[in-house]
C-alpha cells in the first residue's frame, strides 16, 4: 500500500489490469492510413504477422485482420464487453444477425451471455487521408445467475452520453464523460438490461476524465466495499494523493474516501473503472469467463455443436457500406441510425 488512500500503482501494458467486476480492459491506439478499396490499408503488408499482427509498426496493427484490422468473427459467453470509441469507426456484426457501425464517441454494450460469434472490424472508410483509431474495451463479468442471459447489445450514441463539467477554484476545468454511474444529478444512459452495472446498488463507474493543464479535482467517494481503479492514459503527470504518477500508469484506490488529484502542464486522461465486486469464482479460457473449469469444457462443447447460432455473413471480417454513417440494426429487426 503506497498510503492510506492508494493501495497499487502499476504500469501498463497492452491488456490492462483491472479489478473485479471489470476483467481487464485494451486500449487500442493506432494511426491507421488512408484505405484502400477493400477498407484496409492502403500500404504494404510485408513484415506483418498477418493473423496475429499485435505489433506496432508504422504506428498501426492489423490485429487478427488479413485484409481489414480488427477482430473477425470469433465466439463469446459468460461476461459483457464495453466498447468506446475516441476516433474512428468499428463495424460491428454477428451470428444473430445483428450489425452496425458506431464510433467517434459511441459506445457499445454487449452481453455475450448464453454464446454469440462476432466480429469487430476497423473500416479505413476514408481514402484521401489517415483513419486514426482510438478505443477502450473492457471487459466486465457477468454474475453466475446472469451468466447465460439472452445475447443483447446495445448502443449508447455519442450525442446521448451525458458530461459533468466543473471548475476548479483557479477556473480550470474538468470533464467527466459518464458511460456508466453517475455524479451528482448527472447520470449515463442505462446499461445492458442484464447487465451487473443494470442495478445501481452496485455502483458501475466507466467515466473518461480530462483535466486541463494546471487544474485540481476531488473525486467523487463511493462505498467502502466499491473497487476503483484510475488508468493514467495521456498526459504528463499527475500528483494524487500525494504521490507522483506518470502517464501510462494504473492507480488503484480506496472508493470510500475523497481523493485529490492535482494536474501538471500538460492536458490529463483518464479513465476510471469502479463496481463493487461480484465476489464468485472466475474461470477464464480464451473468450468464455465462467465460474468453473467444467462450465468452459461445457462452453466449448457448445460452441462446436451450436457455432453460436452459425455465421450468416459472407465474410468473416464483414464490413458495411463506405456511406453507410453511424446505425444500429438489432436481432429483433429494428434500426437505428445516427
Amino acid at each position: 500500500m503506497y498510503n492510506k488512500l492508494i493501495t497499487d500503482i502499476k504500469p501498463l501494458g497492452f491488456k490492462w489490469e483491472t479489478q473485479d467486476p471489470f476483467l481487464f480492459c485494451v486500449h487500442h491506439d493506432d494511426d491507421y492510413p488512408k484505405g484502400n478499396e477493400e477498407f484496409g490499408p492502403d500500404a504494404s503488408l510485408e513484415g506483418r504477422n498477418l493473423g496475429q499482427d499485435f505489433t506496432s509498426k508504422d504506428g498501426w496493427r492489423m490485429y487478427h485482420g488479413e485484409r481489414v484490422p480488427g477482430f473477425p468473427a470469433h465466439p463469446h459467453r459468460g461476461f459483457e464487453t464495453v466498447t468506446i470509441v475516441l476516433t474512428g469507426y468499428v463495424d460491428h456484426s454477428d451470428s444473430h444477425g445483428a450489425s452496425g457501425r458506431y464510433g467517434e464517441g459511441d459506445v457499445q454494450w454487449m452481453t455475450a451471455g448464453a454464446g454469440l460469434q462476432h466480429s469487430e472490424m476497423f473500416p479505413l472508410i476514408h481514402k484521401d487521408k489517415p483513419n486514426p483509431l482510438e478505443l477502450f474495451q473492457v471487459w466486465l463479468n457477468l454474475p453466475q445467475k446472469s451468466k447465460f442471459a439472452e445475447p443483447h447489445y446495445k448502443m449508447i450514441w455519442a450525442e446521448d452520453i451525458p458530461l459533468h463539467i466543473e471548475k476548479d477554484e483557479n477556473g480550470k476545468a474538468i470533464e467527466v464523460t459518464l458511460i456508466s454511474g453517475k455524479i451528482g444529478k448527472v447520470e449515463a444512459p442505462s446499461p445492458a438490461p442484464d447487465s451487473w452495472a443494470a442495478d445501481p446498488g452496485n455502483e458501475v463507474g466507466i467515466w473518461l476524465i480530462k483535466m486541463e493543464a494546471g487544474s485540481q479535482w476531488t473525486l467523487p467517494t463511493a462505498s467502502l466495499e466499491v473497487n476503483r481503479s484510475l488508468y493514467f492514459y495521456k498526459g504528463s503527470e499527475i500528483n494524487i494523493a500525494g504521490i507522483d504518477v506518470k502517464v501510462y500508469n494504473s492507480i488503484d484506490l480506496l472508493a470510500d474516501q475523497p481523493v485529490v488529484i492535482k494536474n501538471g502542464n500538460a492536458d490529463a486522461y483518464l479513465l476510471l473503472l469502479q463496481g463493487m465486486p461480484i465476489n464468485e469464482p472466475v474461470v477464464q479460457h480464451g473468450p468464455f469467463v465462467m465460474n468453473t473449469a467444467p462450465e468452459i469444457q461445457k462452453a466449448f462443447s457448445d460452441y462446436r455443436k451450436t457455432q453460436f447460432g452459425g455465421w450468416p455473413w459472407n465474410r468473416y471480417d464483414n464490413v458495411h457500406a463506405r456511406d453507410a454513417g453511424r446505425f444500429a440494426k438489432y436481432a429483433d429487426g429494428q434500426e437505428e441510425s445516427r
